[in-house]
């Protein structure tokens, strides 16, 4: 009996990351890579900019804040704003350009004027489906 060969390959390096986003798309003028982050560690604040609409935004920060962690801080506090807008019935932030969606409505599929029920937040009822309905013909 005979030795196994030995494999031709060298031990495998570590697996390379993709680095996170530090540009993102602005979700009032909808352009992309005009969002930028700047964080100051020493004075523990972080500050966002669009450069064509001029839209910012500032929070407090640690040492282990990212520039991904600063826009989707605004992120809610964008959508925060929307929904509280929409319940004492007037706008205070920009939903009069129309991007001014709640979560529950950009994800439900839910037409404007239309109001989320306890039915919503169910799971889709698919019991009087028949299977011809979905195209899957074997």
């Amino acid at each position: 009996m005979g030795k196994r060969k030995k494999s031709s390959r060298g031990p495998q390096g570590p697996k390379k990351r993709e680095p996170l986003a530090t540009t993102f798309k602005c979700v009032f003028c909808n352009s992309e890579n005009s969002v930028s982050t700047k964080i100051d560690k020493k004075a523990g604040v972080a500050s966002l900019t669009c450069k064509n609409c001029v839209a910012n935004y500032q929070m407090s920060s640690t040492y282990l804040t990212q520039p991904v962690d600063v826009y989707f801080d605004w992120i809610d506090a964008c959508e925060a704003v929307a929904q509280e807008g929409t319940a004492t019935g007037t706008a205070t932030s920009r939903p009069s350009q129309g991007r001014g969606l709640t979560q529950s409505r950009a994800r439900g599929g839910l037409a404007s004027g239309e109001k989320v029920t306890a039915e919503d937040d169910g799971f889709i009822d698919d019991e009087g489906a028949e299977a011809d309905d979905f195209g899957d013909e074997d």
